[in-house]
């Protein structure tokens, strides 16, 4: 299998900056957490395209990713875009408007807590995504916390802090 990973920021890629005591986007940690899974026949390719809390991110950034994904949809066999999970529900709404005749998945997924922390929920959902990036058939789907969530309509849920709404796929 070959796969796209975009990267744009958001909460899962957050890092401690020491001299402000803040946590900030400044660089992917993308690689750092693929090193630690076993992806045996997988082939990826990681292009980090901006470094953006979410809550930042505008109509332009959401052009970049779509013309990123575009671009992977070409060769790739899948798309895992990771992405802060405040706004990825606009982003998810977007690539669906615009990608109506998909031929492949496109995946979005993020972390309600930084790769840094220790009770981080980014392995399990960058997992998910590369596993949901084999098995899923074309569309725009949220896959985190053991959930796989197709667009239109997936929303995030703050009070649960997860994902809900959308098409569930079982």
């Amino acid at each position: 299998m070959r796969v796209t990973i975009i990267t744009t920021g958001g909460t899962i890629e957050k890092v401690y900056d020491e001299g402000t005591g803040a946590l900030r986007n400044v660089r992917s940690v993308l690689d750092e957490i693929l090193r630690g899974l076993r992806l045996h026949d997988v082939t990826h390719r990681h292009v980090p395209i901006m470094s953006k809390d979410s809550l930042e991110m505008n109509d332009d950034d959401r052009r970049m990713i779509l013309s990123a994904v575009e671009y992977a949809l070409v060769n790739d066999d899948a798309v895992i875009v990771v992405h802060g999970t405040d706004t990825l529900p606009v982003t998810g709404e977007y690539l669906h408007a615009k990608l109506a005749e998909l031929s492949r998945p496109i995946i979005l997924t993020g972390a309600m807590r930084p790769y840094i922390f220790r009770d981080t929920d980014a392995f399990q959902n960058l997992t998910e995504a590369l596993l949901a990036a084999r098995l899923l058939p074309a569309g725009v789907y949220c896959v985190m916390h053991n959930r796989v969530l197709r667009f239109p309509g997936v929303l995030k849920d703050r009070e649960n802090m997860t994902f809900a709404g959308g098409s569930d796929f079982a």
